[in-house]
């Protein structure tokens, strides 16, 4: 058995609040949930504005597998959210 974590930051430079900001960061949630089979959730960075850590976790018989899935993970969100650009995420296995 494999576990892929994944740690990522977002820089949400059009929040103006955290009411905003969490706006973003939930819909980014929901649809990572939506999309793959993955636990994701807000794992720091909750009381600033423009700034998110989020930790997604997968498991897997197989390493390439779960590195795969956290990769679409990364670009997914990428994608859905060009306005909160990633600053850095890092894949790990365990």
């Amino acid at each position: 058995m494999v576990i892929g974590v994944c740690t990522l930051t977002l820089h949400v430079f059009t929040a103006q609040s955290l009411k905003e900001k969490r706006q973003v960061v939930t819909s980014v949630l929901a649809r990572v949930r939506n999309e793959f089979n993955v636990s994701i959730a807000e794992v720091g960075g909750q009381d600033t504005w423009q700034y998110t850590e989020l930790g997604i976790a997968c498991v897997s018989t197989d390493q390439a597998y779960a590195h795969g899935q956290l990769e679409a993970v990364v670009r997914f969100i990428e994608r859905i959210r060009p306005e909160a650009p990633i600053g850095s995420y890092q894949i790990e296995m365990l």
